[in-house]
């Protein structure tokens, strides 16, 4: 039996092995099914289900409408549950919700799940094989969630996935600053960019990895770059972490020496990679400490 592939990132796709499902073209189908799938880890009472989909209807109406998306809905996914004991839906008379043991693979669900791995852990501590999930999991956001969807809780969704995939840009930049991957941190910064031009403290990354990189004049640039967006985006100046950084590349005085991880030590060396995590955290502590105090001054 093949795997349902489904992919809402971008434009929404499903197909069973090589086979485009063409069951769903209808876009409540289309609708229903994305938000069933979404919300998977919950069963959904039918009638919350027509008012959201079919608000416009009154209330038996809406519910008609919802019979009717569902008979489609199970018709389209017909090649996908050939040769299963398992529904992909599982329908209660006044219940509906995504099968969780179904044979499926979804875009989202990978994504989602690369970030639970990484969140909490900085990106120059993360190890190579974390990194690698995270690599993978920003290659899958291929657009915006259901691009062309203006429907409030797709709206919601949409911000939330966007915010998780900065996140693991972020944290990809860290991993490659401290293992010396210039170039590539380069290029994750410039995703960040494309999303949130005014993103002050991805502006100063990109700084650093200019200049670690070894081009002192693209990373004054980069500040330029910064003091435009945030005066054309949300009309401030750069902070005054932002100026010092600018001043000491111009002064060809910034600090270059490369970093270890810890996760990066041999696995013989447990008791040190204990002793420079924790030295690690003692770092980040006083930096946030003193960042705290300059904000509070300025």
């Amino acid at each position: 039996m093949s795997v349902l592939h489904v992919s809402l990132f971008g434009r929404f796709n499903a197909r069973c092995g090589e086979r485009v499902l063409t069951g769903l073209d209808a876009l409540k189908v289309q609708e229903l099914f994305c938000y069933l799938l979404l919300y998977r880890d919950r069963p959904h009472p039918r009638e919350t289900l027509a008012n959201l989909l079919w608000s416009e209807s009154p209330g038996p109406r809406s519910k008609r409408y919802l019979r009717k998306a569902l008979w489609r809905l199970q018709a389209g996914l017909e090649p996908a549950v050939t040769g299963s004991s398992d529904p992909l839906l599982l329908l209660e008379s006044g219940w509906v919700q995504f099968n969780p043991a179904a044979n499926l693979w979804l875009d989202v669900a990978t994504f989602e799940q690369a970030f639970s791995m990484a969140q909490g852990v900085p990106g120059t501590e993360l190890d190579a094989p974390c990194a690698q999930v995270l690599r993978q999991a920003v290659e899958l956001y291929q657009g915006d969630l259901l691009e062309g969807w203006y429907q409030d809780w797709c709206l919601h969704e949409r911000q939330r996935l966007q915010h998780l995939y900065l996140a693991m840009l972020d944290k990809l930049m860290g991993y490659c600053e401290a293992r010396q991957e210039y170039e590539t941190g380069l290029v994750y910064g410039v995703r960040i960019l494309r999303y949130d031009c005014a993103r002050e403290r991805t502006h100063r990354r990109l700084m650093r990895l200019h200049y670690l990189a070894g081009d002192r004049t693209a990373a004054l640039r980069q500040y330029e770059r910064c003091v435009s967006a945030l005066e054309r985006e949300v009309s401030v100046k750069p902070s005054s972490r932002t100026i010092k950084l600018c001043e000491q590349i111009r002064a060809d005085q910034l600090e270059t020496t490369a970093t270890l991880a810890p996760a990066d030590l041999p696995r013989h060396l447990g008791p040190l990679r204990a002793i420079l995590v924790d030295l690690q955290k003692q770092v980040q502590q006083t930096i946030q400490a003193i960042d705290a105090a300059m904000s509070d001054r300025e």
